[in-house]
């Protein structure tokens, strides 16, 4: 039976989306829950996950297709449902493929072989790479080994984390990681060993026994994927949100696979790891219970966040304002030229474009709002490098694009699109971070109708963009239904008046109503 893949309901704010990358091919075995197929939007990116175990049937829409919400992109056929049709064929491919792999395992027995005599043994130390100048210290975050586990060149050992970005530190070389110095949660500094990897294969063997250490190897090389073959990337991200690892819950899915609700459920009934029989035999207390807790300790970016938003509170006057624009001009533009925009820039012509310029615009009308406060000074910027809050699995975070005054429309979709997608894949470089002078975020995608955004310190200001909705509005004396968006404003009045915030607000409302007057460069 044929079940259909279909494209997610998108932000209310977001009329389209385009298939970014498909992660399998048509006749590709898949689980239920393991991640198709990545859909992308102005400014998240949505995983398509498999409702069913089954077999890719085709795939409608390709990658770079502009989609909307609920368009059927794929079929997937339940069961072995399109593996049926060659059966023989594809007992053949089976066989072949597991003679393929019977050789490449003698091989790699006889390289590993070949390493362990010829293996010099040689311990390499993995170190905390060279933090950014103003990043004193770093935290271990994870170990994706264990000591003892067999190890590849330039495989992730661990995640080392700074105030605002995470560093992976890569093998040196193929071996074993025979050490482990650091333990998670563990404050390090730049150079700092936190492990010693020994070279040469399976040279540094934990057991006299060789089957012992043929079992071993082979279980750590299932482990490095066990993960992901035992949770699909939206499972596991969900398994990160609540710092729980897919050994922790008990999976209902196909072969034991770890499912949305299986982690829900276990958040749900306390979320606390499974105890060892012994340990819930020797407790006397009664159940707890739903009324359970857990105590985590903030991650470094959320204390930095935290810290941060508290300082924006306590040393600002900051005051909001809010208008309303019509998005009618905006939504008929994009209509009426996303496809030949699209052709000639290879982009989509979002709404964040606008955004961004028509913020670029009012900026340069109203340098107060383009400035900071330093000490008793006013420091005025003739630049404009504006920052996107973007949402991670680690929390909200500001990359900034630079120049956006010499950027069009098109580039600077390029631009937020990198941003987005190296801040969900956790790439951002603090050099991706740092400065910025005024902040655009977008709670519309996400839903929401009105917000007072808090300011982005050391910046003046930021501008909050909102659901867009269609209400009655009055037009030349008649009542019309038309797409409005609120926008609000918070602005530091020790520098901004309320004459230039008005006035910066009304200048993006007017500009926004009257896209022509931003360059489309088509």
């Amino acid at each position: 039976m044929a079940i259909d893949i279909k494209v997610p309901q998108l932000p209310e704010s977001v009329a389209d989306a385009t298939v970014a990358t498909w992660h399998v091919k048509p006749g590709d075995k898949v689980s239920r829950d393991q991640n198709l197929v990545d859909i992308e939007t102005d400014k998240v990116v949505l995983e398509v996950v498999a409702p069913e175990d089954g077999v890719i049937g085709e795939i409608i829409a390709e990658e770079g297709a502009t989609v909307g919400a609920d368009e059927v992109i794929g079929k997937l056929e339940k069961g072995d449902g399109a593996a049926a049709k060659s059966d023989d064929k594809k007992s053949d491919d089976k066989k072949s493929d597991e003679k393929k792999s019977d050789e490449k395992k003698s091989e790699d027995k006889k390289e590993e072989k070949s390493a362990a005599k010829a293996g010099s043994g040689e311990k390499l130390e993995v170190k905390v790479p060279q933090l950014p100048e103003s990043v004193a210290d770093a935290t271990i975050a994870a170990w994706h080994v264990k000591a003892g586990e067999k190890v590849t060149r330039d495989q992730n050992l661990v995640d080392i984390e700074t105030d605002k970005v995470v560093l992976e530190v890569v093998a040196p070389a193929d071996g074993v990681l025979a050490e482990i110095k650091q333990e998670e949660g563990a404050t390090v500094g730049a150079d700092d060993v936190i492990g010693i990897v020994e070279a040469g294969g399976e040279a540094a063997a934990a057991s006299d026994d060789a089957k012992s250490s043929d079992k071993s190897a082979d279980s750590s090389d299932s482990d490095d994927d066990s993960d992901s073959e035992v949770a699909g990337p939206a499972v596991r991200r969900l398994l990160a949100e609540h710092d729980l690892k897919a050994s922790d819950v008990k999976g209902t899915g196909k072969g034991g696979r770890v499912t949305k609700e299986d982690v829900e459920k276990h958040v749900k009934e306390g979320g606390k790891k499974e105890a060892p029989a012994a340990a819930k035999s020797e407790s006397s207390a009664p159940a707890a219970g739903d009324r359970d807790q857990k105590r985590v300790p903030m991650t470094r970016l959320r204390k930095t966040i935290a810290k941060r938003l508290l300082e924006a509170k306590n040393a600002t006057a900051m005051l909001t304002t809010f208008n309303e624009v019509n998005m009618k001009p905006i939504m008929d533009l994009r209509k009426k030229y996303k496809d030949e925009f699209e052709k000639r820039h290879d982009t989509r012509l979002g709404f964040m474009g606008f955004y961004v310029k028509a913020v670029t615009e009012a900026l340069k009308r109203f340098p107060e709002v383009n400035a900071s406060i330093d000490g008793d000074d006013i420091v005025y910027h003739n630049y404009f490098d504006i920052s996107i809050a973007v949402s991670t699995p680690r929390g909200l975070v500001t990359p900034v694009l630079r120049d956006t005054d010499k950027m069009s429309i098109a580039e600077i979709e390029n631009g937020i699109r990198d941003l987005a997608i190296k801040g969900r894949d956790g790439k951002l470089t603090m050099d991706d971070m740092q400065g910025g002078n005024f902040t655009i975020t977008n709670g519309g995608v996400f839903g929401s109708l009105l917000s007072t955004p808090i300011l982005n310190p050391p910046q003046s200001a930021i501008l909050g963009m909102h659901k867009i909705q269609d209400r009655p509005m009055a037009v030349d004396g008649k009542v019309e239904i038309l797409p409005m968006m609120y926008l609000a404003l918070s602005y530091d009045h020790r520098i901004i008046d309320g004459k230039e915030s008005v006035g910066f607000l009304v200048t993006i409302k007017e500009l926004l109503e009257d896209p022509q007057r931003l360059l489309l460069d088509i």
